[in-house]
């Protein structure tokens, strides 16, 4: 009986000491964690006529086993994020990729340089008390040097227009900054678009000098060394529109040039058209039209140009020549920043023109009128922003009169 109970006693004990050493020897069970990361930047494809390129899509690493937690390790014995030298230090995540630099803009925030991805903020802190009639005095000093690369697409045509990563656009980016611009309050806004500039052999710079700088200016896409006649523009202080030549009612009597958008032409042949347009240059905000009463009028063809300015993030102003139902109706309909200029400048004596623009802000908050380029134009125009204290209207950009009008 005692041999008996001494077996089962070390019978007993060995059990008890294997249950110990399985429970110190064993580890936790390894975890399995599926990493979901951002799929890789790829290079930009051709856009289809009138598509839109898709969202970055997502893509799911192989699942792998993720190692018991390093040991920390007192400080100075080892670097941060690393544990002792037998155990591996925990895999660190890349860090996001800082944004891109832009001309004046440094890794910090300059006061004085207005971030890209703020742009589109301008205006939220501004007392209406600062708003006062005259001329938008907002931003005195020169317009960043165009193209700026994080809104730049390479094509086979040239640089085109497109959203940033960031979501900032070229119509915000390149605007001219106006403290009147996202502001309800203030005096009512008059905005000016010069266009017919940049004809072969037109001296613009001679046409456009002492203009206030809010007026904008429109460049066609025909003329020679436009880049540079943009860059001089922007350098005074205005921003700039894209003419495009639009297909009017007595296409060819009258005719917009080779490159002209055409109703007769399909979709995609008009796409590449605006892509060859929109490469001649950079740092325009918006298109108007040149030209087109039989184009913006037929929505086949309208549509797909609307659809490919929204995708670039761009404005379109129609001038006003011709009737914009069909352009309104597109535009509300693709949420494509859009507007149509209430008065045309040189339809009839400027000073009534004028005039009539002068009511129009007042009545409706803001107001834009056209005029086509021209020394005696250019005159009157700047004469009459030397009045508009006293009328207590204030001329600002044509971005600013957007602005200004979605907020109505």
């Amino acid at each position: 009986m005692k041999a008996l109970a001494v077996a089962s006693g070390i019978i007993f004990w060995t059990l008890v000491i294997g249950v110990i050493a399985l429970i110190f020897l064993s580890g936790p069970e390894p975890a399995e964690v599926v990493q979901i990361e951002s799929a890789p930047a790829e290079a930009p494809a051709a856009a289809s006529p009138g598509g839109i390129m898709p969202p970055p899509g997502f893509s799911v690493t192989a699942p792998r086993i993720q190692a018991p937690p390093a040991q920390v390790s007192p400080p100075g014995m080892a670097p941060p994020g690393q544990g002792p030298a037998t155990a591996p230090a925990a895999p660190q995540m890349p860090a996001a990729p800082a944004a891109p630099a832009f001309p004046g803009q440094s890794g910090a925030v300059d006061d004085k340089d207005e971030n890209v991805a703020q742009a589109s903020e301008r205006g939220g802190n501004v007392a209406l008390a600062s708003l006062v009639p005259g001329i938008d005095r907002s931003a005195d000093e020169p317009l960043p040097e165009a193209p700026l690369p994080a809104i730049v697409e390479d094509s086979p045509y040239g640089p085109l227009p497109k959203v940033a990563a960031d979501g900032s656009r070229p119509a915000d980016v390149y605007a001219r900054p106006s403290d009147y611009a996202d502001v309800e309050g203030g005096p009512p806004r008059v905005a000016v678009l010069l266009n017919g500039l940049g004809v072969p052999g037109d001296q613009d710079g001679d046409i456009i000098k002492g203009l206030p700088p809010p007026v904008s200016l429109a460049y066609g896409a025909y003329g020679r060394g436009l880049q540079e006649r943009v860059t001089d523009a922007r350098a005074a202080g205005h921003e700039v529109f894209l003419a495009i030549p639009l297909e009017p009612n007595d296409y060819p009597t009258n005719d917009p040039g080779p490159h002209a958008l055409l109703t007769s032409l399909p979709p995609k042949d008009n796409i590449k058209r605006l892509q060859w347009a929109m490469s001649r240059y950079s740092g325009y905000i918006g298109v108007t039209n040149y030209m087109g009463a039989k184009f913006q009028s037929d929505l086949g063809s309208v549509a797909p140009v609307f659809e490919e300015l929204k995708r670039r993030g761009l404005l379109y102003l129609s001038d006003g020549s011709t009737d914009a139902a069909v352009t309104k109706r597109v535009a509300s309909a693709l949420e494509l920043e859009y507007d149509v200029a209430d008065v045309q400048l040189d339809a009839g004596r400027i000073d009534s023109q004028l005039a009539k623009l002068e009511a129009a802000a007042k009545e409706n908050g803001a107001a834009i009128g056209v005029a086509k380029a021209a020394p005696g134009t250019v005159k009157q125009i700047t004469d009459w922003a030397g009045s508009l204290e006293s009328k207590g209207l204030v001329l600002v950009p044509v971005s600013a009169a957007f602005q200004a009008r979605r907020q109505s």
